[in-house]
């Protein structure tokens, strides 16, 4: 499966714009893509940690977050392998991407790191609604940089971070319900209270999602 020629061009003048950035910047720059996943992961935590003190809703969805972002990779994965979109740095000759191109086999469409990006911040939005001014245009740095080191074609970032966010909305509006309800019980385990209660009190407290 080939780009639009649209999408080519854009695709051309953007790792052309990276290009001119000093050689030494390019690895930092590399590494970025990969290593803002890191700061997701960190969100995570924290979310989690927060919900300790909150009800049995909030916990639910903190629980959610990283399955749900877990099964959108699977499906971004699965995608990847049925449509089988050979990567810009193949098909887009005259171009030289910052990013050494995958081998072979290694898709295209749509991006898994962009789609990772969109669901981290939906679920971590949705988990904690506050973080939504944070997550939404950190996802869309992360995701735009794959295109920006020269590893995906605009189409496959744009679309991978929808994909991601669509998958964990439903998933987390379809199952919050029976998980916190799972863990309405599994709070009243001792051997379970310090991972879903706030060591600070004997009892799950509702407190603001703020």
């Amino acid at each position: 499966m080939h780009a639009a020629h649209f999408d080519a061009d854009w695709y051309r003048d953007i790792t052309e714009f990276a290009d001119g950035f000093p050689s030494w910047l390019h690895p930092v720059l590399e590494i970025g893509t990969d290593a803002g996943q890191l700061i997701f992961a960190v969100l995570f935590v924290v979310t989690w940690w927060r919900a300790r003190r909150l009800d049995n809703h909030a916990m639910a969805l903190s629980l959610l977050a990283p399955v749900v972002t877990v099964i959108a990779y699977l499906v971004s994965e699965t995608s990847k392998s049925v449509i089988k979109e050979e990567r810009p740095c193949r098909t887009v000759h005259g171009v030289d991407p910052l990013a050494p191109c995958p081998e072979p086999g290694d898709w295209s469409f749509p991006s898994n790191h962009a789609t990772i990006a969109g669901a981290c911040a939906c679920a971590l939005a949705i988990a904690w609604p506050y973080l939504l001014r944070y997550v939404v245009p950190f996802a869309v740095i992360l995701a735009g940089s794959r295109v920006f080191v020269g590893a995906h074609y605009p189409h496959d970032v744009v679309i991978g971070l929808i994909l991601g966010a669509v998958v964990v909305a439903v998933l987390m509006h379809l199952l919050v319900g029976p998980v916190a309800r799972l863990v309405g019980r599994l709070r009243e385990h001792p051997r379970l209270r310090t991972v879903l209660i706030s060591g600070d009190s004997g009892r799950h407290r509702v407190l603001s999602y703020r």
